[in-house]
């Protein structure tokens, strides 16, 4: 079996969210597995060239001309990525901008390129994809340049975050080169828009998510993005499979950014671990006071409006408790800013605007627990990384959350985390209490919680195997 990855990111070259860990960790999965996986991405300015090595040139049509494209690749881990080289790409300090807040004005352009280049490549290379997967709006139109170009290979689209949907003036289609159809717009009369997601979600042959949860939270109002209707129709080409996360990479015995390794037989190297972020962050060292931590972008999405919202806040009434918070993240300045002010008003706040692989890692590994009020979570995999590291996990119960945390009031013999039902203020500040009031309990119960979680299997192995049956029912199918 051949498969095709399409993704503008991927671990370890590219990465601005979850998208890129996944497809970083998916493809070698897969090829573990026997599939010939190949994964086509962008080259952008950032990513070092000296391991990929030049193939050809493409020529990619586009409306008003030809555009040349490189292909270079190199092979990781029994996977080889094929990487576009393209101005448009090569020529930019960031993915999809130079910040997160101010996205490139020909973004539609340059995932439309890459598109087209997807099918150039094909050709050329005379990979015969049994299945062309792709991640994402990036991708969205993708599905439907196979079959307009009558290609043999089935298509599946996983949605990633519904709520990003890549939609661009109606006009930009007319960059494909082909008569524009319904089906890849939203909107109507001077609202039209093209909608690449929605493009993937009308075309593909099959549609998956990164949860069994979200799957049916998509199918209605509250977070189907306006796509609800539509995803409701397609039910039966719609399936979910929660993420793994990077078991070689997020392991507790072997991390590379920290010494006082520790496992679930042995969980002392966690707590002078502990010890030692609590230094290096700014925090008062006690063993004995419980550290919550957050690492996370700072958005609405994430639940920073339900946490920082309000005289006191949320976040306050828990600084007023017996325990310490360590944010690291980076986002929307009005939250920073909030959260920097009470970091200047509380000695056991610690706020950290970095975005740091090396803090993520030392962090998950020495907190207590792990806050996570989002509004919305696909699936998330810092709840994963944190149970892996035997780290608490404090959730509102969506998407991947509700399927990987188990309330520990509800279950104690099962139980890993804490989780509550309805996002507001309140209910975040009585999940943590009840989570403060768990720790009081003492160690031997804490560390019993923890090993749960630890021993627990997230890798990617289980979920691969649910892709591969998911190409071989495609396979067995007929294409329709």
């Amino acid at each position: 079996m051949k498969v095709l990855m399409v993704s503008s990111e991927t671990v370890p070259f590219s990465k601005s969210g979850g998208l890129a860990d996944v497809v970083g960790a998916l493809s070698p999965a897969l090829a573990m597995s026997g599939v010939e996986t190949r994964v086509l991405m962008p080259l952008y300015g950032f990513i070092s060239e000296k391991d990929f090595k030049y193939k050809y040139t493409l020529s990619v049509p586009m409306l008003d001309k030809d555009e040349k494209v490189d292909i270079v690749s190199t092979k990781l881990k029994g996977v080889e990525y094929v990487a576009l080289k393209h101005p448009v790409f090569t020529e930019r300090k960031g993915i999809y901008g130079d910040t997160s807040f101010a996205p490139y004005g020909d973004n539609s352009y340059r995932y439309l390129l890459m598109s087209k280049a997807v099918l150039a490549y094909m050709k050329r290379s005379r990979f015969d994809a049994d299945i062309v997967h792709c991640h994402d709006w990036t991708s969205g139109l993708v599905p439907f340049l196979l079959k307009k170009e009558g290609f043999l290979s089935y298509s599946i689209f996983t949605i990633h975050n519904l709520a990003y949907q890549g939609t661009f003036p109606r006009f930009d289609a007319l960059q494909l080169g082909y008569e524009t159809e319904d089906g890849m717009f939203s909107g109507s009369g001077i609202d039209r828009r093209l909608n690449m997601l929605k493009a993937g979600l009308v075309y593909s042959d099959m549609i998956t998510t990164v949860s069994e949860s979200y799957v049916d939270e998509i199918q209605e109002k509250e977070q189907g993005c306006g796509l609800e209707e539509l995803l409701k129709s397609k039910k039966d080409s719609l399936a979910g499979i929660l993420n793994g996360i990077d078991t070689e990479e997020w392991n507790p015995e072997t991390d590379k950014f920290f010494k006082t390794h520790f496992s679930s037989s042995d969980l002392s190297g966690k707590k002078k671990l502990k010890a030692k972020v609590q230094k290096k962050f700014g925090l008062s060292v006690d063993p004995d006071t419980p550290l919550i931590a957050m690492i996370s972008r700072i958005a609405e999405q994430k639940g920073f409006h339900e946490l920082l919202h309000g005289t006191p806040c949320a976040l306050e009434k828990i600084l007023d408790k017996k325990c310490q918070v360590l944010l690291i993240g980076t986002g929307d300045k009005e939250y920073v800013d909030k959260l920097n002010k009470l970091a200047e008003k509380y000695d056991n706040l610690s706020v950290n605007i970095i975005f740091s692989q090396e803090a993520s890692h030392l962090v998950e590994g020495a907190a207590d627990f792990f806050l996570m009020p989002s509004r919305y979570e696909p699936c998330g995999l810092n709840q994963m990384y944190s149970l892996r590291y035997g780290t608490l996990p404090i959730v509102h119960e969506t998407g991947g959350l509700k399927d990987t945390v188990i309330d520990i009031d509800s279950d104690l013999y099962k139980g890993n985390g804490f989780s509550f039902k309805k996002l507001d203020s309140d209910e975040i500040v009585k999940c943590v209490s009840r989570a403060l009031a768990f720790y009081e309990k003492g160690s031997k119960q804490v560390d019993a919680a923890r090993k749960i979680g630890m021993n627990t299997d997230f890798s990617w192995k289980e979920s691969a195997q649910k892709y591969i049956k998911i190409y071989e029912k495609l396979l067995g199918g007929t294409n329709e």
